[in-house]
């Protein structure tokens, strides 16, 4: 004996008969918000929805509206389609059953005349602003980069030789900036030296080797008396002397936050000059934090004097430049 399953309707399901068995398969039924956009593929529609893109597959039913435009606030109720595949697959396919301007009472594929949709009569642009800001600060932080060059007819006697004169350097800047500062070897080279000669190969006339020491310090004052200790030990060259802020995250969300403002100021004065105001910010975009060091360069070997015949050298810090930018994408209502 054969028996007939009954299965009941429910709201949102379809149902399908096979012999004497009846099948169900749920229909997911939502409703969705959001403002209507283009596609990439021309002539496609989107609902741009909080956190996703629906691909509205049958647009054409309501694009004759006088409210079926871009960024229009609509509300759709329809099926979501996953079996569907699209050439660029842009948002999750999504056949609508309703359709209509945000705050309207159309629905269905024929509207009824009358219509208002919310912002009847305003039109909704886009500008995009930059804000710019530049944020002076202190630096606490000195980086000096000292060389030990030697030169010698063979290679190991150019780097025993350097290894002295390095050695020296070292002791007499640990000795200036103590503890509280980081001395370390940063590079190392022993190359040979060429004499060139028309017509011939080249020949090896000697070696030179380097050391190159730096010295990160937060003591700005002891600056000055290190490169003079560094050139009374033997340095060739102070190679750089720059100057930088280690903690910067203060100054830099100092120069974010008013580039911001400024961003926004002229948003709304674009909207306002286009008789509207702005309804929302739709992008920021952080375009670049500059925080260039000041560079100083100084050549030891012609400023290698004794302690007696000249003062310290002086050193002054003097400020950092701390700029930021940031672009805004603001949504602008206007009544043209």
């Amino acid at each position: 004996m054969k028996r007939r399953i009954m299965l009941l309707a429910v709201l949102g399901a379809s149902f399908f008969l096979c012999g004497e068995q009846a099948f169900a398969v749920a229909v997911e039924e939502i409703t969705v918000r959001g403002r209507l956009g283009r596609t990439v593929e021309p002539g496609g529609w989107l609902i741009l929805a909080d956190k996703q893109k629906y691909l509205i597959l049958n647009a054409d039913r309501w694009q004759n509206e006088s409210w079926f435009r871009e960024s229009a606030e609509v509300e759709a109720t329809g099926e979501v389609k996953r079996d569907v595949i699209t050439t660029y697959q842009e948002g999750t396919p999504f056949q609508a059953s309703a359709l209509r301007a945000r705050g309207s009472q159309s629905s269905g594929g024929n509207s009824q005349t009358g219509v208002t949709s919310a912002g009847a009569g305003a039109g909704m642009t886009r500008v995009v602003v930059t804000g710019d800001a530049l944020v002076q600060a202190q630096p606490d932080t000195a980086i000096v980069q000292i060389a030990a060059v030697t030169q010698a007819r063979t290679a190991l006697e150019a780097q025993q030789e350097n290894a002295r004169k390095a050695d020296a350097i070292m002791r007499a800047v640990k000795q200036v900036v103590g503890t509280d500062a980081e001395v370390k070897t940063s590079g190392y080279s022993l190359q040979p030296q060429y004499a060139y000669r028309e017509g011939q190969p080249p020949l090896i006339r000697g070696y030179e080797a380097r050391n190159t020491i730096t010295v990160t310090l937060s003591d700005l004052s002891k600056v000055g008396a290190t490169i003079d200790a560094a050139s009374a030990a033997g340095a060739s060259n102070i190679d750089s002397l720059s100057f930088t802020l280690r903690r910067d995250r203060p100054a830099q969300e100092q120069a974010l936050t008013e580039a911001t403002r400024e961003a926004v100021a002229k948003a709304q004065t674009l909207a306002a000059a286009l008789g509207g105001r702005v309804v929302r910010i739709v992008e920021v975009v952080e375009s670049g934090m500059v925080r260039p060091p000041i560079p100083l360069y100084a050549d030891a070997a012609r400023a290698r004097v004794s302690a007696e015949a000249a003062p310290p050298t002086p050193i002054e810090p003097g400020t950092l430049d701390i700029r930021a930018q940031v672009q805004v994408v603001a949504e602008v209502m206007t009544n043209q």
